[in-house]
């Protein structure tokens, strides 16, 4: 298990460091990812063990969102003054978000859709 968790922060190290060294326009987490997926791809043993720690690490996830509670609790003076502000534009760009998707999807469908047999 302690081999699983090792593989996994070299990768999302690795990726950090290579955004940082290159420049490349990719967050590190993404370009580790990218190591990871081309690790297990050659070395298939090792995906029941990531499997294994990755459930358990899924299973723990709202502990990992405290620090993130926390941070809000202390900047209680500034969402006093932007709290409503923040509240709308979260509202708003995740309705927005929706409906573009459900847009692209429906386009996407009729675009790429069998024609039925006549």
């Amino acid at each position: 298990m302690l081999h699983a968790i090792f593989l996994l922060l070299v990768c999302q190290l690795t990726g950090e460091a290579i955004h940082r060294l290159t420049g490349l326009p990719l967050p590190g987490a993404v370009i580790g990812m990218v190591l990871l997926l081309a690790w297990l791809a050659l070395v298939p043993r090792e995906r029941p063990t990531l499997t294994a720690v990755s459930a358990w690490l899924t299973a723990h996830l709202a502990v990992m969102f405290v620090p993130a509670a926390v941070g809000l609790v202390d900047e209680g003076a500034a969402l006093s003054l932007y709290g409503v502000g923040l509240v709308v534009a979260t509202v708003t760009s995740t309705l927005l978000t929706l409906v573009v998707t459900a847009l692209v999807f429906r386009w996407s469908l009729a675009r790429h859709a069998p024609e039925a047999p006549e």
